[in-house]
């Protein structure tokens, strides 16, 4: 089911019975999965059991640090797969080692990370565990509490920026005026709106929205969509504050 982007929130943060597609209905718990969206430019994760079991781990209050780092890793390790499967590839052949050919595919370019400090910093250790040696550079960007706007304080980007594939790295996407701020500075430095790769875990169906009408042309790859922000502009239902809970809860 994909809805209209005017869909009321009755229509938000469906629920379905979770489990391989060999049970029957009956035999699938009922959980509440991602609210599904009609941007041709975001990309939700496919809502398999894995998955919400560890969104559920994230999102619960009393789940510990140690814990919510672990199950956090693994849901930012399948974001970055994902992410790298919208990366260009062209044709390349191998030899095996029984002396037989192999027509595969490698990576076309070159990539890099882009973290939006802090919370985007705990995205990185996934993405140097897929790319060997991959170079990340850091973009400051803070939102001021009374009028929920983003303010720019620092950014370090490789020089050669604009000639790489940028994934861009927060796990929270609410209004997404952080986000959309981050992305105007990689443009300001020469990297093409379609080169860039927003990874996310969690947004809300205003942020997509703000993405899709925006940068049409920009991938988002998030993991869940939920049900919408609050009047503080948080994320609900959520997790909290990403950053708190993974670098000092």
């Amino acid at each position: 089911m994909a809805p209209s982007e005017d869909t009321n929130e009755l229509d938000r943060a469906p629920s379905q019975g979770v489990g391989p597609e060999y049970m029957s209905s009956t035999e699938k718990p009922t959980a509440t999965v991602s609210t599904q969206v009609s941007h041709a430019n975001i990309t939700i994760l496919p809502q398999t059991p894995q998955l919400i079991a560890l969104l559920t781990m994230i999102r619960d209050k009393n789940t510990n640090r140690a814990d919510f780092i672990f199950h956090s890793n693994r849901i930012i390790r399948l974001l970055v797969e994902e992410g790298l499967n919208h990366l260009p590839v062209r044709e390349h052949i191998v030899t095996t080692p029984v002396g037989k050919t192999y027509n595969g595919v490698r990576f076309e370019g070159k990539i890099c990370g882009v973290s939006i400090m802090r919370a985007g910093e705990a995205m990185e250790q996934a993405l140097r565990e897929c790319c060997r040696s991959v170079r990340i550079g850091k973009i400051l960007i803070q939102r001021d509490e009374e009028t929920s706007q983003p303010r720019l304080f620092y950014d370090k980007l490789p020089e050669d920026i604009a000639d790489r594939w940028v994934l861009l790295l927060d796990p929270m996407l609410a209004t997404g005026g952080s986000a959309l701020m981050a992305v105007d500075v990689l443009r300001s430095k020469g990297v093409p709106e379609e080169r860039i790769c927003f990874l996310n875990l969690i947004a809300s169906p205003e942020g997509a929205a703000n993405f899709a009408k925006k940068f049409p042309k920009l991938r988002v790859v998030t993991a869940f969509v939920d049900k919408g922000l609050d009047e503080k502009n948080y994320i609900v239902p959520g997790l909290g504050d990403f950053g708190d809970r993974f670098y000092t809860l």
